[in-house]
């Protein structure tokens, strides 16, 4: 039989389960471990003898091994398997145990199990991790939500295990129920735009201003050492300095296929923005970049029946554009992903505090960027810029570095637009940008046809809040008779 008096258990021990199960030993948790292979176990405890592993063949083993309350760590895959771990420990289960799903799961699917636990007598959190398999052993970014309690029985060991910033460890609480896989969504439909974003950028350095990769990755160190420091601008300067071993000399990436894969979680974003009414035109052209990636030979097959020969060098633009276009674009992805969020918040009674949100991702997740700091401030509430349902964008911070870089946006992207060079992150952020600073746009025309087909109605700007109906056609045959 197992020892007993474990501090925690880990249900799910592949790389990430295994890495996070280590960072909590590292910080003096005793950790138990069970897996649906039962030889896992077993190999990670003999792989790690210093972690003190309590190696479990079976959920009711890895109970009885855990001290009271019991916290119990799911880190399986999303879907039926957490419904299946969850019918395996209730059962077992006693009085303010706590049960963290730790994976990736869908908000809806978190909801409802909040309230399948709402009536037992253990308490369950959703909690997004990010910072991929690196972040679960040396200190993730931590997005709990759901019961209240749990989260405050929990809080030391998670602030211990949390990646840590400037402003504290990389860990607060969400909100109620969903709101800690919600945010962790919004988290990786973010990431999606930016990456768009800076693989656009660096095709335009690259075949737009024709920059060798030496030069494109010094370019982008050189922006990682100012406004757009982030992790993922580190990156990219390190992927152009890697030659392939195959082909001496010539650049590894240019023998990745560009067809790029998804887990689902930016689809998931533009659903949920969708279903809440928010424009995130800048995630979801990353996503839609993605799908039409996924088909090269569709994509080579267009290419051949329309004769593809455009120019790609991009004329009147240079560096400083590029970088100037990124980081206005930056700011709108950002933007639109924190609109969600506030929404969501609102509308789901979430509660979550979007100055926290800022701050949790300034290090271990994929999207930490010194960048944040402004997004914070933007939030706070003593003397934040964006309270309610105001855009991120409207901060006189933001506002300013918005004015600044406009024109270099709109440059970027008419050149690549004539050159034939794709950039539809850059341009549907720009496209948002154009829309939401538009007074009075094109939506009256819209609603004018909407009256004439379906009689739905308009408000006249006269009259706001009074909704009248107009019968165009007739109206114009007798325009026409006069």
């Amino acid at each position: 039989m197992p020892a007993t008096g474990c501090d925690m258990a880990v249900v799910g021990v592949g790389v990430m389960g295994a890495n996070l199960a280590r960072n909590f030993a590292r910080h003096g948790q005793r950790v138990a471990l069970f897996d649906r292979r039962p030889e896992v176990p077993r190999e990670i405890a003999a792989r790690h003898p210093d972690a003190g592993f309590v190696a479990c063949a079976s959920v009711a083993e890895l109970v009885a091994a855990c001290a009271r309350p019991r916290r119990i760590v799911l880190m399986v895959p999303a879907g039926e398997p957490v419904d299946a771990s969850l019918d395996a420990l209730a059962p077992l289960l006693g009085p303010d145990d706590i049960v963290v799903d730790a994976g990736n799961s869908h908000f809806a699917d978190t909801d409802r199990r909040c309230t399948r636990a709402e009536a037992a007598p253990w308490r369950l959190l959703g909690m997004g991790v990010s910072g991929g398999s690196e972040g679960a052993l040396h200190g993730p970014a931590i997005m709990p939500g759901g019961d209240p309690e749990a989260w405050e029985a929990l809080r030391p060991a998670l602030e211990a295990i949390a990646a840590v910033a400037d402003t504290g460890p990389c860990v607060a609480y969400c909100g109620r129920s969903s709101a800690g896989h919600f945010v962790k969504m919004v988290h990786n439909g973010i990431e999606y735009g930016d990456m768009q974003l800076i693989a656009e950028s660096a095709v335009l350095l690259r075949d737009g201003l024709g920059m060798e990769p030496d030069a494109v990755a010094d370019t982008f160190a050189r922006w990682n050492d100012a406004e757009l420091e982030s992790y993922l601008v580190a990156i990219t300067a390190d992927i152009f300095r890697v030659r392939d071993p195959q082909r001496p000399g010539a650049l590894l990436l240019d023998a990745v296929l560009d067809r790029a894969g998804q887990k689902g979680t930016g689809r998931w974003t533009v659903q949920a923005a969708l279903d809440h009414g928010v424009a995130i035109p800048t995630i979801a052209a990353a996503v839609d970049a993605r799908a039409l990636s996924a088909d090269k030979a569709l994509r080579v097959a267009a290419g051949d029946a329309f004769a593809r020969t455009a120019e790609r060098r991009v004329d009147g633009i240079g560096p400083d554009d590029v970088r100037a276009a990124l980081y206005a674009a930056k700011i709108t992805g950002y933007g639109q992903g924190f609109d969600l969020l506030a929404c969501a918040s609102r509308e789901r009674g979430y509660g979550t505090d979007l100055a926290e949100v800022a701050r949790i991702w300034k290090a271990g997740c994929i999207i930490r960027a010194g960048f944040l700091d402004r997004v914070r401030e933007a939030f706070a509430p003593d003397g934040g810029d964006a309270p309610g349902d105001r855009t991120m964008v409207l901060a006189p911070g933001f506002r300013a570095a918005l004015a600044e870089r406009v024109p270099s946006w709109r440059r970027v992207v008419a050149g690549a637009a004539r050159a034939g060079l794709p950039v539809p992150g850059l341009a549907a952020s720009l496209a948002w940008f154009d829309t939401l600073t538009t007074a009075h746009g094109s939506a009256n025309l819209i609603q004018a046809q909407r009256d004439t087909f379906g009689h739905h109605t308009y408000e006249r700007t006269d009259a706001p809040g009074t909704f009248v109906h107009t019968d165009w056609s007739a109206a114009a045959r007798r325009v026409e008779g006069e």
